[in-house]
């Protein structure tokens, strides 16, 4: 890391910052974390922190093993943002937290990104809340790497056809389609199918001429089809 060794090396590791799920603490108060953790980031921004430590309305006299589980994940989040740390790495983070929370979290982590821009990881399974902060994409299974691209490149990469089932067959015909069984879909005369192709104008124009239904796969949609079938195993309809 950084050209060294992390384990054990405190230059390496004051550049980092790891926040977990369900992160473990000393049998701390709130406010006792948030001080010692500012002696240990060389980047740390108290004013951030104290912002942080209002928005998620955190008690800083409570111990935070006596916290609820969103409030334990809320100090984590102070800590990994206050840190400003080179590399910042976020493992489901938010363990806990209502959706206006998660909400909180995402819109202080883009806008200190703008401000203060950094490696950021985040590992998370909630996909589409977090698919426009993603600026590059990497999708592992059962150990496996299946996808590793720039959330750019895969946005837009998919759709699903929808319609009768004689001029959906028609119009995948030589599509790459996400697998033949698993995203084909037929119910009575109708049919749909998922595929890894791009909803270009000319695509556009096919489907309005075959007065198909077609909807573009969301990246959450994508990774899904991702993890059934590696990209290499695609088959062509």
């Amino acid at each position: 890391m950084f050209g060294q060794v992390p384990a054990e090396n405190d230059t390496v590791l004051r550049r980092m910052v790891f926040v977990r799920e369900e992160q473990s603490y000393p049998d701390f108060r709130v406010g006792h974390a948030i001080r010692v953790a500012s002696w240990f980031y060389p980047n740390w921004n108290e004013e951030l922190a104290q912002q942080l430590l209002a928005d998620f309305d955190l008690p800083l006299g409570r111990r935070i093993k006596r916290l609820s589980r969103g409030m334990r994940s809320a100090v984590g989040i102070v800590i990994g943002l206050a840190a400003r740390a080179e590399l910042t790495l976020f493992d489901e983070p938010y363990a806990g937290l209502d959706a206006v929370a998660r909400q909180l979290f995402y819109d202080r982590l883009l806008a200190e990104f703008a401000e203060y821009p950094r490696t950021v990881v985040l590992s998370t399974h909630l996909i589409d809340e977090v698919a426009d902060l993603l600026e590059h994409v990497v999708m592992f299974d059962h150990g496996r790497v299946v996808l590793d691209a720039p959330a750019d490149d895969v946005r837009g990469t998919g759709m699903t056809v929808s319609g009768p089932a004689t001029s959906v067959e028609e119009f995948v015909a030589g599509c790459t389609v996400w697998h033949r069984h698993r995203h084909r879909h037929r119910l009575g005369s109708r049919a749909s199918v998922s595929i890894a192709d791009s909803l270009d104008f000319a695509t556009q124009a096919r489907v309005r001429a075959m007065h198909l239904s077609v909807e573009t796969l969301s990246l959450q949609q994508l990774l899904v089809h991702a993890a059934g079938i590696s990209a290499d195993e695609k088959v062509s309809a």
